[in-house]
């Protein structure tokens, strides 16, 4: 009975940590180990099974979270373009086939929508561990133990790259067009943007754009 009880704990004890740091069982030795944690829990009830299809839960459930953020990585490495290569390709397409934001979405609400969706994607992939990560790296104790074992996610990074993004982005869309009445209609128009976004709830592509 005093087993059970302490199987009870020690699975909750492992859910949590699975469910909130995924990234401390990446490696092969950490996997291992939890892996011989959760076998020698299931000895503790072998006869209805339910801590073992809980565990099976539990381990899967992990595999999907580290999958799931290795691809997301992946893709963001893809994408991830000198800023030097970019300004090239912009200078060799004609000035003809180069579209401004207005001709591709009109409409503020609709690109508030957009940024938000973005804005929710860069989120959604920050996790306790990357604030963490910050404060580990900012400790300047030398017999801080846990500092190297910190794995660097970059998604915090990315999400402040996205910022600096949508900053350029505004500024550029505005300074590339030659008329000032065009050129106003422009700032206009990303202040209906700014005023959409806030309107969401969306207050970091708000201050991007401001």
């Amino acid at each position: 009975a005093k087993l059970k009880s302490f199987a009870a704990k020690i699975i909750q004890l492992l859910k949590e940590w699975t469910e909130t740091f995924p990234y401390d069982f990446q490696d092969e030795k950490s996997m291992k180990e939890l892996k011989e944690i959760a076998h020698r829990i299931t000895q503790c009830d072998e006869e209805n099974g339910t801590v073992k299809k809980i565990i099976s839960q539990m381990t899967q459930n992990l595999l999907m979270a580290l999958s799931a953020r290795s691809q997301y990585q992946e893709i963001r490495e893809k994408f991830r373009q000198p800023v030097t290569d970019k300004g090239t390709i912009l200078k060799n397409k004609p000035q003809s086939t180069q579209k401004d934001i207005l001709s591709v979405c009109c409409d503020p609400l609709i690109l508030a929508q957009q940024l938000t969706h973005i804005e929710l994607e860069r989120v959604s992939n920050i996790y306790p561990e990357d604030l963490m990560q910050i404060v580990s790296h900012m400790d300047s104790l030398d017999n801080h133990k846990c500092r190297g074992d910190v794995t660097k996610t970059y998604n915090l990074e990315a999400y402040d790259n996205w910022f600096n993004c949508l900053s350029m982005l505004v500024a550029t869309e505005i300074c590339r067009v030659v008329k000032k009445k065009q050129r106003t209609r422009m700032v206009e128009f990303f202040i209906d943007v700014a005023r959409e976004c806030f309107n969401i709830g969306n207050f970091n592509s708000m201050m991007a754009i401001i």
